[in-house]
């Protein structure tokens, strides 16, 4: 090995695998609308410290450096995991996230997060944060239909249940419920 000009070997050696550098322009520029989002909308909401704001956020970003950059961290599936991947398994989780939409799903389940994946995909043809995201939408729409028009607001309503981008929330709200999250408050 050739030595290195400023006289000491590197600890580590990075491979294409792991280098930082994002894979294509198009996930890096999706990693830096990603990162330009959470700065301006998301830690400059009143009250960012919200717990599930804080669980979407990093969740967000965790799933777009996966994305992004190289990474050796998409281990194999374990039998395990295959294995616990079973209709009890996203019974248990259902039962949970119906009970305690914001609290962490695959230890409620009594299985790893790859185990659950497997499960809501195989029996329910979904993730279990889509299906949590379903659960969410229907909680906020029961909080806007009992919410008091002159102290409640939507915004306030959606981050409570993890939407903190307003845009995407009424989008998602209008395709469920075939009216804007507006008119179930204001009753239009």
């Amino acid at each position: 090995m050739p030595p290195i000009p400023w006289g000491r070997r590197p600890s580590r050696t990075w491979s294409a695998a792991t280098r930082f550098t994002p894979v294509s322009e198009a996930l890096a520029a999706q990693w830096k609308r990603t990162v330009a989002y959470v700065e301006e909308s998301v830690l400059a909401l009143p009250v960012p410290g919200e717990p599930l704001v804080i669980d979407a956020v990093a969740r967000m970003l965790a799933a777009t450096v996966l994305a992004a950059f190289p990474s050796n961290a998409r281990p194999d599936p374990v039998l395990a995991d295959t294995r616990d991947a079973t209709p009890e398994t996203v019974r248990r989780a259902v039962a949970f996230i119906d009970s305690e939409p914001d609290a962490e799903i695959a230890a409620a389940a009594g299985v790893t997060p790859r185990a659950l994946q497997y499960a809501f995909r195989r029996h329910l043809g979904a993730t279990p944060m889509a299906y949590l995201r379903r659960v969410r939408l229907g909680l906020a729409h029961a909080d806007l239909v009992a919410a008091d028009p002159s102290r409640d607001t939507v915004t306030a309503i959606a981050n409570r249940w993890g939407f903190h981008h307003q845009g995407r929330f009424a989008a998602v709200y209008r395709a469920a419920y075939g009216v804007p999250p507006r008119c179930t408050l204001a009753e239009c």
